[in-house]
């Protein structure tokens, strides 16, 4: 039973941070829970887990959504998020988490030195956002820090980035979990996690909003960027090793 308190722990901390990152607990979740369970396990309890996380999201969140964004992004991001979780059978995710993790590094540290570059609020760009964060949801478990990067780029409030990021992830997630049970990832002996990872949703979300209460507009973004570069790091460091 300590590994399950452990778990539980650092469950909670994945969903706090992802809550303040704004773009979800999958980018701290799914490292904390491959040293508990098989990759393909993870990708299976992650989806289900997102989908609570989400729906507990917006409903703290619900003040504001920006529905452009919500259309461009999350459109495109429900539809590669089935392809990528169809390929995740057949393409090994060692090379596909070492792209991630240099795309991170780079584009994070990209917009934290040069503060004043924004992403123009282009169709183009919008749709590109979500292909990749689709795309890398499905294959690895995670783009939430692609979204995260692409929104944090539109100077949006942390309200408004939250509820619109929850909204896309939601599709994300739910499309994702049909594939990945089609796939064989949602195993029945893992199942009696899903209702303390609800807890820890509520939880770890309410936690996240007091903390960001105390956070401006410009100190959110920053802090965007440093989570998703520190992420990014850590990621590497884990495939190096």
């Amino acid at each position: 039973m300590d590994y399950l308190f452990y778990f539980i722990l650092l469950a909670l901390l994945a969903e706090i941070l992802g809550t303040i990152g704004g773009f979800g607990s999958s980018l701290f979740f799914i490292p904390i829970a491959g040293y508990f369970l098989d990759f393909h396990s993870v990708l299976g309890i992650t989806a289900l887990f997102h989908v609570s996380s989400n729906l507990t999201k917006i409903f703290f969140f619900r003040e504001g959504v920006d529905k452009k964004l919500l259309i461009n992004i999350g459109i495109p991001a429900v539809v590669f998020v089935i392809l990528g979780a169809f390929l995740s059978k057949y393409i090994g995710s060692t090379l596909l988490e070492f792209i991630l993790s240099i795309f991170l590094i780079l584009l994070s540290m990209f917009f934290l030195i040069f503060k004043n570059i924004n992403i123009q609020p282009t169709t183009a760009n919008s749709v590109t956002g979500g292909i990749l964060s689709g795309l890398f949801a499905g294959l690895v478990g995670t783009g939430g820090a692609i979204r995260g990067l692409t929104l944090a780029a539109y100077g949006l409030s942390a309200e408004v980035f939250i509820a619109t990021s929850a909204i896309i992830d939601l599709g994300i997630d739910a499309s994702r979990s049909v594939v990945y049970f089609l796939n064989g990832y949602v195993h029945y002996h893992d199942l009696y996690l899903i209702p303390i990872l609800f807890i820890v949703s509520v939880v770890g979300t309410y936690i996240g909003k007091k903390i960001l209460a105390k956070v401006n507009d410009k100190q959110f973004k920053s802090l965007v960027l440093v989570l998703v570069l520190i992420t990014g790091i850590s990621t590497l460091v884990k495939i190096l090793q």
